[in-house]
């Protein structure tokens, strides 16, 4: 599914994408100022058409102004791996060196164990290993077309499983009966209409869904594993280079990413703010 947008019609920034199917760089926008309506609206309009956007040499923006840029977009939510004590509580903030080795190196979307998944995150690079560190993106509505026709209409009528204590029971030194206390196992559509574009992209992540409603444990690991497999065609993605300044804005709605580790034991240093989002759903008539 290419992209079919003529990128002159944004008029604060110049469009040049990244990929034929996903993600385009926004040059000639500082987003730490007082930006107008317009502008936000046409960054959200990037966003829709390309499923993630980057902006370059942003090294001037504060944590305030990072979070201040992103609520522009909608509410804002705070991780629960985000330290209690620290300030600016919205910044998530992501540190990997030789005492600690990335894990974000799976494909997946953010949070999609919330009862209402976030719509998006902002990523901004403070500290980038000399080479490595990279970040895939990959398009879920290119995903979903990608099915045969007769998977495409199975798959619509399924719901799955996601659960937050598949990745952070370790990292949060919880059980998973204490992490489900707090946060209960969620179910999604298999298939998610965007809310906005009406698109439908496949919605299940190697991160954090678990199994498929209704199919035994063999039939729902061969499903996700199917698939999963096609968030890795590299023809669904683009690869971001990162820079200090570097910014990454994608729709969890829309895409998955995956945070490339092969740096360790170089140190990577990112801050992220994340946008709230509402509870997806599959809309047979769009």
């Amino acid at each position: 599914m290419t992209i079919n947008v003529d990128p002159a019609r944004f008029t604060f920034f110049e469009v040049a994408p990244v990929s034929p199917v996903i993600g385009a760089e926004l040059s000639g926008l500082k987003i730490s100022g007082d930006l107008p309506d317009q502008a936000i609206a046409e960054v959200r309009q990037a966003l829709l058409d390309y499923k993630v956007v980057f902006f370059r040499d942003q090294n001037h923006l504060t944590a305030e102004q990072h979070i201040a840029f992103a609520r522009r977009f909608g509410e804002l939510e705070v991780h629960p791996a985000t330290p209690k004590d620290q300030p600016n509580r919205e910044i998530l903030r992501i540190t990997h060196d030789e005492n600690s080795r990335g894990s974000e190196n799976m494909w997946h979307s953010d949070v999609t164990w919330r009862p209402e998944p976030s719509l998006g995150s902002i990523l901004r690079a403070h500290e980038i290993p000399p080479a490595g560190g990279d970040t895939l993106f990959s398009c879920m509505y290119s995903a979903y077309e990608a099915l045969s026709p007769a998977m495409k209409e199975w798959v619509c009528t399924l719901t799955a499983r996601h659960d937050i204590a598949r990745v952070f029971a370790k990292r949060l030194k919880k059980s998973p009966e204490e992490l489900h206390a707090l946060y209960p196992v969620q179910e999604h559509p298999v298939v998610r209409t965007h809310p906005e574009t009406g698109k439908r992209g496949l919605y299940v992540n190697g991160g954090f869904t678990d199994s498929i409603v209704g199919l035994s444990k063999k039939e729902s690991d061969w499903l996700l594993e199917h698939l999963y497999t096609f968030a890795a065609i590299p023809e669904h993605q683009c690869r971001f280079r990162w820079a200090p300044g570097s910014i990454a804005f994608w729709d969890n709605r829309a895409c998955q990413h995956y945070a490339a580790s092969g740096y360790f034991p170089q140190r990577r240093v990112m801050e992220r703010v994340t946008i709230a989002g509402d509870r997806p759903y599959f809309d047979a008539s769009k």
